[in-house]
């Protein structure tokens, strides 16, 4: 256990800040263009790759019971990122359409760096402030969501996700072998649907109609609506189809992840329907330090998915033998999964010895590879 006396500091926080920087980077590409469009991607994905390889692994853990009133600067970062992302989106959008310093490859670059520090930080954010109890962090998560049109990812994630992961009614639970482009495609086309049915399932246990106010799609609706129409008059029809393409690349972004954290990573199948717990060797774990600051220690995924509600400073890392590792960070893991030969090459056998080390017994993985067993519907 890491001696965390000093956790309350805001230096020992300081670290987890560096998602700030992305802001500075979208501005000078903004106003200078030239080859500083690249900088977010150059920063988020380049050097944060070679800050993994540099700094190594963090293997230290928190005490998980350490108090929330000593948290206070670990939360600050995740609850001022709305407004700094709000501001900075609708900035871009406005001086984008609104000057000539860009060329049209200029301003593609440049809204796949917004699209990427949208997904890659504000989903990630959202993530963490969607699972809190207070309403106050689950508004500004749904906020967050909506600068990305991806408001049903909350219901999604916390009312499907969470209880179906490893299991075929898990949109999310990338098959071994499926390509991310496979991948992409079936969560954008099943997840809201199961969203949507989640919500009104649970309306449904109260008596209550899938109209109700209580059904958050209106909430989502009306969140989505203003952040479109903000966009039209910000910056026109322009404006209207830049935060299109980065709602897009930001939703890429969280695919890529859920992609990475899951891929052919199945709960045993136990009949009737039913499949085991979940466990924290269901997840891929990395303890990269250098992309753990940048993303909040998301790379924690195991604990995460043993202790849904645990605030992400006190998320705790699992070794060989506990969790399957990856090889690398998400940076370069994400970067992977977009070349599908590469990353079946580099993940397959991992998941081979994974099945080996934990279900031995199973001898036929057709039916977890397909997606498909005999009994359970869906």
């Amino acid at each position: 256990m890491q001696d965390m006396s000093q956790i309350s500091q805001f230096s020992r926080a300081a670290p987890f800040w560096l998602s700030l920087l992305m802001v500075p980077l979208i501005l000078i590409g903004a106003t200078v263009g030239g080859w500083t469009v690249l900088l977010v991607p150059l920063y988020g994905f380049g050097l944060f790759s070679v800050l993994d390889r540099l700094l190594g692994l963090n293997t230290d853990n928190a005490d998980p019971q350490t108090e929330e009133s000593e948290l206070f600067w670990y939360r600050a970062i995740t609850m001022i990122w709305a407004p700094v992302q709000f501001l900075t989106l609708f900035w871009v959008i406005w001086y984008t359409t609104h000057t000539d310093t860009l060329g049209l490859l200029e301003v593609i670059v440049l809204f796949y760096g917004v699209g990427t520090m949208c997904g890659a930080i504000g989903i990630v954010y959202s993530h963490e402030l969607m699972h809190q109890r207070n309403d106050r962090e689950r508004w500004l998560g749904d906020i967050l969501l909506s600068m990305v049109l991806y408001s049903h990812f909350r219901s999604e994630h916390l009312l499907v996700h969470h209880v179906a992961v490893g299991t075929p009614k898990d949109a999310v639970t990338a098959r071994y072998n499926e390509s991310f482009p496979r991948f992409f495609w079936r969560v954008l086309r099943d997840c809201p649907r199961s969203a949507w049915n989640a919500e009104v399932a649970r309306l449904k246990r109260k008596d209550l109609p899938a109209t109700d106010l209580r059904n958050p799609f209106w909430r989502y609706g009306a969140l989505q609506l203003g952040m479109l129409l903000l966009a039209l008059i910000v910056g026109g029809l322009p404006g209207l189809f830049l935060f299109l393409y980065q709602a897009l690349i930001a939703v890429w972004m969280l695919e890529l992840t859920n992609y990475v954290e899951h891929y052919g990573l199945t709960r045993k199948y136990l009949g009737q329907g039913k499949f085991e717990h979940v466990k924290p060797h269901h997840s891929w774990n990395a303890a990269h330090r250098a992309t753990n600051w940048l993303l909040i220690n998301l790379q924690r995924h195991s604990d995460h998915h043993t202790r849904p509600d645990r605030r992400f400073p006190l998320l705790q890392t699992y070794h060989d033998g506990e969790a399957p590792q990856l090889p690398h960070g998400y940076p370069a893991m994400t970067v992977m999964a977009m070349i599908p030969p590469l990353w079946r090459r580099k993940m397959n056998p991992r998941v081979r010895n994974w099945r080996k080390m934990y279900y031995p017994e199973i001898t036929d993985w057709g039916p977890y590879k397909a997606g498909r067993h005999e009994g359970l519907a869906g």
